[in-house]
């Protein structure tokens, strides 16, 4: 991988990590559409890691709360009922799917779960969920002074099984072209919780995956044999991180105050090309991942 493709990775890292679009089907893509060598999921991992540092600083204030009330409750049976507390244990528990899973599939993630095709579906699939769940939230929006509609949740009424069924949403991004943010804003919605909760969990709920992937696979990167070098990857981990702050700030107001409908048509619209262009011979569903063919 050359600097300037580690440059361009980067940013597209940056720019879709925190929309429910799928930053690793797109960091995917683009290397095909330019012709560039599928840069691999060990390099997506790595990568995220400076998106994941740009959730820490962004959301801080509130990351120092939760830890300050989590490590209290470790020894303190009494402040196990502090909400903050409540939150910092269901994210480790909603970590554990994923985290178990990850193991179990990587010789997957790593080849199969990387083809075009399915990268496709996964697009059309999630974006249709992603907009049943938006539907639903916006009716409840309209109809929550009627009886017959229930109120959308906050945070502050997560419960142990809701953290269970988050983590089990999250997992579905061991798909490239699920999205993380995406899988579980949907099964927030689904849940219950209002736009801004779920986008909120969302995004505490992927620091440890995240992080704990990107460390993961740190040994893949650099060395005999690896596919990316260490210079590139860091360039792509920092222009990342840089970029994706400012997409974390842009993000949480557009959805405080209007619906995923827009990134629903584009995960559909995105998915039906590539379906096509693979189906037309245009594009090879294995395109520029050579390594791909030794996992099957």
């Amino acid at each position: 991988m050359t600097w300037f493709q580690s440059l361009i990775l980067g940013l597209v890292q940056g720019l879709t990590e925190f929309l429910p679009v799928s930053s690793s089907a797109h960091v995917r893509l683009t290397a095909v559409v330019a012709g560039w060598p599928d840069p691999g999921a060990a390099f997506t991992a790595v990568a995220q890691i400076g998106t994941e540092i740009a959730i820490v600083i962004y959301f801080r204030k509130d990351i120092a709360r939760i830890l300050v009330a989590w490590l209290r409750s470790i020894t303190d049976r009494s402040a196990r009922g502090n909400q903050d507390a409540r939150i910092g244990w269901l994210v480790i528990l909603g970590s554990i799917p994923i985290a178990v899973l990850g193991v179990t599939f990587k010789d997957h993630i790593e080849g199969p779960f990387r083809d075009l095709r399915l990268i496709a579906l996964s697009f059309i699939v999630l974006g249709i969920a992603l907009g049943v769940a938006d539907h639903l939230a916006t009716r409840a929006e309209r109809g929550g002074r009627h009886r017959s509609v229930r109120p959308r949740k906050n945070l502050d009424q997560l419960t142990v099984r809701d953290g269970l069924l988050y983590g089990a949403w999250q997992a579905l991004a061991l798909v490239p072209g699920v999205s993380r943010s995406g899988a579980t804003i949907t099964g927030g919605l689904f849940l219950g919780y209002n736009r801004a909760a779920a986008a909120r969990y969302s995004f505490l709920l992927a620091i440890p995956a995240v992080l704990g992937s990107g460390a993961y696979e740190l040994r893949e990167i650099g060395g005999e044999g690896a596919q990316v070098a260490w210079g590139p990857t860091i360039l792509a981990t920092v222009v990342g991180g840089l970029v994706g702050y400012a997409v974390i700030a842009w993000f949480m107001n557009w959805v405080a105050t209007r619906s995923f409908m827009p990134f629903v048509w584009y995960r559909i619209v995105v998915g039906l090309a590539l379906l096509v262009l693979v189906g037309l011979g245009v594009l090879d569903p294995l395109a520029g991942a050579g390594h791909l063919d030794e996992a099957d």
